[in-house]
């Protein structure tokens, strides 16, 4: 270490320890002010945003295991003209492939017919009802693709932008940037629901903070049965002793902190108090016994807290009430290696009314013009035929995306004329990620982390860019 190197971090250290020593609040109200959600955003302390904001919050619809845009979004008639015979040579020749590399090709046409809907006339699959029946609030993707052709990688890729374990997810990435709007629940919250069919598993790493401090990582709420675990106080013991435990172990946390300088000491300082929280917010979040019944038919939910996509949806809806940041919801179900003709309908039935009730209850609140709603899976699957049903694909998938400013009744981007990729506005997993970073008036080259000496971003070194043409 130089000495302008080490007389810079001794300045730093001492005014620290100066500062937190002489505040009045002390060291724990300063950690529970700025880490359990009261704090300025740190956009904010670094000038503000670099523009006006369109959305405060976000819920991602996660399809995982690569919903076929051939039989949603992305209707293809001269694939159904070549059903049955060999894929043309000239798509493929050279080009990645799943399990299918190799083998003999045959074009597989859809087995579903597709409607169009809404003022705009947009062709959505007969599978997907309901959200045709929204059609005029969502703006339909065609032309994404990304990088990697397997599940956990493919998921990373669409979380965090990179592949390689220790990197924070994109919302993540938001909390750290903008803060919590709840004091009383985690800024990012993750349920899973899956359906009866063997499927994906998904990895926690997905809603990892990555070299961010742990305080921004996603906190998984189970589907069924408590929320959280353990939320609730041991048999025997009063809030107020808890609470005087509590203090007394932030209390000793601020004093390791005031002499030794770690990110996670804040974090356990916050979490603390947080979790202590949470004991009243959770189950009055988790309670809809209050929900009108017109609104639980609306989104198809039969028993809430049932573990249904449904059911998790509902509660979403609530968490985004309650100022949580960033909200996730895996369904489990979409990889359809064979049989796709029966899996396929059964896993849109589970989540399709649901994700459209979505978006219409947060318009009748007033809440869908500042909340950003994104469904899709981590990539395609190939025109190509696997068996009964298609593999892989990373060349072309369609997603659709809602609310905060995003155009509606709009279709962004096509395929080629068989759906094997992407040739008309093409927009990689990179765009994406600034254009929600855009959402929230935050720059996506501007937006770093310094970490082991290099300047990190979301969208990483590679040219990325928002999705101008479908923002309204």
């Amino acid at each position: 270490m130089n000495h302008h190197h080490l007389h810079n971090v001794l300045q730093n250290d001492w005014s620290r320890r100066t500062f937190l020593k002489k505040s009045f609040a002390g060291l724990g109200g300063i950690a529970l002010s700025q880490f359990a959600g009261a704090s300025l955003p740190r956009l904010h302390e670094q000038g503000g945003l670099h523009f006006p904001a369109k959305a405060k919050r976000v819920i991602h619809l996660c399809m995982a295991g690569g919903p076929s845009h051939l039989e949603s979004f992305d209707p293809k008639a001269e694939l159904n003209k070549l059903n049955g015979q060999p894929f043309p040579e000239s798509f493929t020749k050279g080009q990645q492939l799943a399990q299918l590399q190799g083998a003999k090709l045959v074009a597989r046409g859809s087995f579903t017919g597709f409607k169009k809907y809404g003022q705009a006339g947009i062709e959505i699959s007969d599978l997907f009802p309901y959200t045709g029946a929204i059609a005029d609030e969502i703006c339909v993707v065609r032309s994404m693709v990304t990088e990697q052709i397997n599940h956990d990688p493919a998921h990373a890729f669409m979380n965090s932008g990179s592949i390689l374990k220790g990197r924070p997810s994109m919302g993540s990435w938001l909390l750290y940037g903008l803060g919590a709007d709840s004091q009383n629940l985690p800024g990012y919250v993750v349920m899973v629901s899956r359906g009866d069919f063997p499927d994906q598993p998904i990895s926690s790493r997905q809603w990892s903070a990555g070299f961010l401090p742990s305080r921004f990582q996603g906190v998984q709420f189970q589907s069924k049965g408590d929320a959280v675990h353990y939320v609730g106080s041991p048999e025997g013991v009063c809030q107020s002793a808890q609470r005087q435990v509590i203090e007394e172990v932030q209390r000793l946390n601020g004093m390791l902190r005031e002499h030794h300088y770690d990110p996670e000491i804040e974090t356990r300082i916050a979490q603390y108090e947080m979790a202590f929280r949470m004991q009243s917010s959770v189950p009055e979040l988790t309670d809809m016994k209050g929900e009108p019944q017109h609104i639980l038919d609306m989104y198809g939910v039969k028993e809430a807290g049932d573990g249904s996509f449904a059911s998790n949806c509902l509660l979403a809806r609530r968490m985004l009430e309650r100022g949580v940041r960033f909200v996730q919801l895996y369904h489990r179900g979409w990889d359809h290696h064979g049989n796709i003709d029966k899996q396929m309908p059964y896993t849109a039935k589970l989540t399709d009314q649901a994700s459209a009730a979505l978006v219409k209850d947060l318009k009748q609140r007033g809440m869908l013009e500042d909340t950003l709603v994104i469904w899709g899976g981590e990539f395609g699957r190939t025109p190509m035929g696997q068996g009964t049903g298609r593999d892989h694909h990373i060349k072309a998938f369609s997603i659709w995306m809602a609310g905060a400013g995003i155009k509606p009744g709009h279709v962004h981007g096509a395929t080629d004329e068989l759906g094997y990729a992407a040739v008309e506005d093409v927009v990689h997993v990179r765009d994406l990620h600034a254009t929600l970073l855009e959402r929230f008036g935050i720059d996506h080259a501007r937006f770093t982390k310094k970490f082991q000496g290099l300047d990190y971003k979301l969208t990483g070194v590679e040219p990325a860019k928002p999705i101008k043409a479908i923002l309204a």
